[in-house]
């Protein structure tokens, strides 16, 4: 429990981050709805907040060795505060565009930085502790940020006044802790191809899983105003999924360990294009019915990046398990700031449920592409343990490596 206590601060940072930082997707896009903006515009936010956060993934660790840990946090949460209160300042969707990639460049950069601070205090002994309240803390302010916007109204001066002082109050438990801070890690070589080549089902898992999550959480409330869901209730069907996908981690894990896991892949995808039939043909017309749907997409599509993560690790040298992590993150963000506009552009022609018809897709292919896979060569002989990786900077990697004391 000391040891818990003793990341207290970094706890509390990420908490106030992610509060401010989930809340701005949702009461963006309802805000665009209020404001006239087109389906197309509004997916545009999305793709512009995840080609800000790839941008910040690459600097954050160049930052932090030109100017220390404490001095880069404030930087990029200033950014993201500065992104977040300017929104009411110029109604104009590339405007906005702009601001959103400063609050993916504040989430990346902030992540980065919490994220290298914990790896040097943890040990071999205390990591698991550690990590276990780590994705705690992360999820479940995650899912508090999604039912957020139900108290918070769209277009508003406050409510992006609220956001951004979530923002700015999470420089104070990071900035008045005692701890000393730590030397600047080197930042993780991005090996992309050298990657793909490790594992080619694990990169394209990854650029699926970036696909589905992203098209989900930046276009998902544009399908819950659709289909006649209040603002809380589309809090509410954000926060399900999410959910969801935590729940689900301990028995796909379990599973991921004890069986071969392509074929863990593979049913995960199959279940999660159920899911998205079921979504599709409901028509959200019950909505007892969507949000039981969506909890089964959370299930099914979430734990996906994880499960490609222990499969390129299967194959990778242990010197290498870093910069191949981080290059799993690299490809995610290739899929994650290309879905959030295709989906929207295919809302804008075809409806609310074309987005989930569109994540289905993705998922088909993966299937097949998976299947191909295994008739080309066997599982690794020997398996890394599972573990959830949280899809937050390319720093992660470091966090999951265990290391002599």
């Amino acid at each position: 429990m000391r040891i818990v206590i003793s990341f207290a601060a970094l706890f509390a940072s990420i908490a106030l981050l992610q509060l401010s930082s989930g809340g701005i997707g949702p009461l963006d896009v309802l805000s665009g709805i209020q404001l006239g903006f087109s389906n197309t515009q509004i997916g545009l936010l999305g793709s512009a907040h995840f080609l800000g956060f790839f941008v910040g993934c690459w600097w954050a660790p160049r930052l932090m060795g030109s100017v220390g840990h404490s001095k880069a946090f404030a930087a990029f949460a200033a950014v993201g505060a500065i992104g977040a209160i300017a929104h009411p300042l110029a109604i104009n969707p590339l405007a906005w565009a702009g601001m959103r990639m400063l609050t993916g460049l504040c989430v990346a950069g902030c992540y980065t930085v919490i994220e290298a601070w914990m790896q040097a205090r943890l040990t071999n002994s205390n990591r698991g502790r550690v990590m276990a309240s780590y994705r705690t803390v992360d999820i479940v302010a995650s899912a508090a940020a999604q039912m957020l916007i139900g108290a918070l109204e769209p277009a508003s001066y406050v409510s992006y006044n609220i956001l951004a002082i979530l923002c700015c109050a999470c420089f104070f438990p990071l900035m008045l802790t005692r701890t000393v801070e730590p030397e600047t890690p080197s930042a993780p070589r991005l090996r992309p191809i050298y990657t793909a080549l490790i594992s080619p089902l694990a990169a394209a898992g990854v650029i699926v899983a970036g696909t589905t999550s992203a098209a989900f959480r930046m276009v998902g409330p544009i399908y819950g105003q659709g289909i006649g869901l209040t603002s809380a209730q589309i809090g509410s069907f954000l926060a399900t999924v999410l959910i969801g996908g935590a729940l689900a981690q301990f028995p796909v894990g379990w599973l991921a360990d004890k069986f071969d896991r392509r074929w863990v892949l593979i049913g995960l995808s199959v279940f999660g294009i159920a899911a998205c039939g079921l979504l599709v043909a409901s028509g959200g017309e019950n909505h007892s019915r969507v949000f039981l749907f969506a909890l089964l997409f959370g299930a099914t599509t979430f734990p996906i990046f994880s499960v490609s993560t222990a499969h390129a690790n299967d194959f990778t040298k242990t010197a290498d398990m870093v910069s191949v992590n981080a290059s799993l993150l690299f490809l995610y963000g290739i899929g994650a700031i290309f879905s959030p506009l295709v989906a929207s552009i295919l809302i804008e022609f075809f409806g609310p449920s074309s987005l989930f018809a569109f994540i289905s897709i993705a998922h088909i292919l993966l299937v097949g592409f998976g299947l191909w896979r295994m008739s080309t060569r066997p599982s690794a002989a020997t398996r890394t343990r599972y573990a959830y990786v949280p899809r937050t900077s390319f720093m992660v990697g470091k966090l999951l490596r265990r290391r002599k004391d």
